[in-house]
């Protein structure tokens, strides 16, 4: 089952297949067009039939509102008065100054739960080489949801080429990422003003990068720390006591030890970026869900997404 209900893209096909391919360049017209998001959500009062089916009076809800599709008038949610609705043109808009004056590059963006959720993924045009020859790129990407699951984030992230796993830039308190709740209106250009102090986060994060690709870890250090992360904390006496993952220990080990892409070259092979980089291939292309598409929800936005900032946090320890 697919999530993603439709998008577009520029360079290789994405991770599922799917997607209309655009060529470098074009306007946010055809990006809205290719990636189905072209249409509104619109916003209606609910509605309810009391008494017997059918025959029973209408009565208002007024406290909340139902969001639903302009194009195929699809329901997306039930939300409360106050909800501020973000529409799928304000997601490609945020791009077009990006876009036109400031170097960056729109590489995906798309529809994922029919409509529930939106996204758009740029390269800002920062990129780092690691030991000549493992390049990282920098991307900066913004999505919504109006289901209530997300508010509107716009997160700095890094790709890394040979293997596409993606990991979060956020260093200090989470200041690679700006997020808006939907009880409050949604500023392009606010959030793009506390971005901007955000933007020299990737020379931050390329000297962690480096300092991971120069520090050696043992096999005993890299088995220590895939414990650290991969085990569950039990909470309280009632609960359980920790438990380690241990099928994910596996696999992430072996990734490490050379079978994960890009585990060979000089950054990643016996060092701690190769370490971070085998957990976040497991997140991003291995671990368990019900499809590629819940796999890739869940790293850029959920459980996957908080087990890479684990990740992170540990790596930090290790060249501290």
């Amino acid at each position: 089952m697919h999530l993603v209900q439709s998008m577009a893209y520029v360079g290789e096909t994405p991770w599922h297949g799917l997607g209309n391919p655009l060529a470098k360049n074009q306007p946010l017209e055809v990006w809205a067009q290719q990636s189905g998001m072209n249409w509104k959500i619109e916003e209606s009062e609910v509605r309810f039939i009391a008494g017997a089916t059918g025959l029973g009076s209408i009565h208002a809800f007024p406290e909340q509102k139902v969001l639903y599709r302009s194009d195929t008038k699809a329901p997306l949610s039930v939300v409360s008065n106050r909800y501020q609705v973000v529409q799928p043109a304000e997601i490609l808009e945020f791009y077009r100054d990006l876009t036109e004056v400031g170097g960056f590059e729109l590489e995906t963006a798309g529809v994922l739960k029919d409509g529930k959720k939106l996204w758009a993924l740029a390269r800002t045009g920062q990129s780092a080489t690691l030991k000549g020859r493992d390049k990282v790129n920098g991307y900066l990407l913004l999505a919504t949801a109006c289901d209530g699951t997300l508010a509107t984030t716009a997160q700095f992230t890094s790709v890394r080429v040979v293997c596409h796993n993606t990991l979060a830039i956020a260093l200090g308190e989470g200041n690679g990422a700006v997020k808006v709740g939907h009880r409050s209106q949604f500023d392009a250009q606010a959030v793009k003003r506390q971005l901007g102090i955000a933007v020299s986060n990737w020379d931050g994060f390329m000297v962690r990068m480096k300092a991971l690709s120069e520090c050696k870890v043992s096999d005993a250090t890299a088995d220590a720390f895939f414990h650290r992360v991969l085990t569950y904390s039990g909470g309280g006496p009632n609960m359980p006591a920790p438990t380690s993952n241990d099928s994910a220990i596996k696999a992430v080990h072996a990734l490490f030890a050379g079978r994960g892409k890009g585990a060979t070259l000089p950054s990643a092979s016996g060092t701690a970026w190769g370490v971070v980089n085998a957990i976040t291939e497991f997140t991003d292309h291995q671990r368990r869900a019900r499809s590629d598409d819940h796999r890739r929800d869940a790293a850029w936005f959920g459980a996957g997404a908080t087990l890479k900032q684990k990740t992170w946090e540990e790596a930090m320890k290790l060249i501290a």
